[in-house]
């Protein structure tokens, strides 16, 4: 549930974030809609953590480290899933992503407007 919960996420994360100019300033509701209904979805199953460090605290304090392992291998797993298949679908890395990924966002964001 975790690696399904993860992938979801940040699949709506990378899709917004690329795609600035087709969201706009709505891409904030578009996560944080996924985040609730990821909430309201899994929450009964596993918690619905999505998040490593957020699951950690909670284990640490109670003492119950057992099933942290699945609460760090889903997350990484949904993570990279998604990244995977977001690069596959937009076939490879862009000059534009790359250059971005680099700090040149001052000259991207000129060009862009």
């Amino acid at each position: 549930m975790e690696i399904v919960l993860t992938f979801l996420l940040i699949t709506v994360i990378l899709g917004t974030a690329s795609n600035h100019k087709l969201v706009g300033h709505v891409a904030a509701l578009a996560v944080g809609g996924t985040i609730a209904l990821d909430g309201l979805f899994a929450a009964p199953i596993s918690g619905a953590s999505m998040n490593p460090a957020r699951s950690f605290g909670p284990d640490v304090v109670g003492g119950q480290m057992g099933t942290f392992w699945v609460y760090l291998v889903g997350p990484v797993t949904g993570t990279l899933l998604a990244v995977l298949i977001a690069w596959l679908l937009r076939g490879g890395t862009s000059k534009h992503a790359i250059e971005v990924a680099q700090g040149d966002a001052g000259e991207i964001s000129q060009r862009d407007r």
